[in-house]
């Protein structure tokens, strides 16, 4: 049992990879780089980016968006969803 785990074959499974490489590039804020003042809830096609496949709000890490705007974000898909101009899910 103890061959099978053993330290080298660790190494040379598919499954690890090695830390290193250049860093992802930083997301910027959609909202903030494109000086928005507020986020409309009837503006279905660009809270489509928000949203995943499945209806999901996506979250920052994913989109970059920044915290404020985030909160206004969500705000309007639920407002979108509730008006019936978003599915809760897909």
């Amino acid at each position: 049992m103890s061959d099978r785990n053993s330290h080298q074959d660790r190494d040379n499974d598919k499954g690890f990879k090695k830390r290193g490489g250049r860093r992802p590039r930083r997301k910027v804020c959609y909202f903030s780089a494109n000086k928005f003042t507020a986020i409309d809830y009837k503006d279905v096609g660009l809270l489509r980016r928000f949203v995943s496949e499945r209806g999901k709000i996506l979250p920052r890490r994913i989109t970059g968006t920044s915290a404020k705007w985030q909160r206004q974000l969500t705000t309007a898909i639920k407002r979108a969803r509730f008006l019936a101009l978003l599915p809760y899910c897909d």
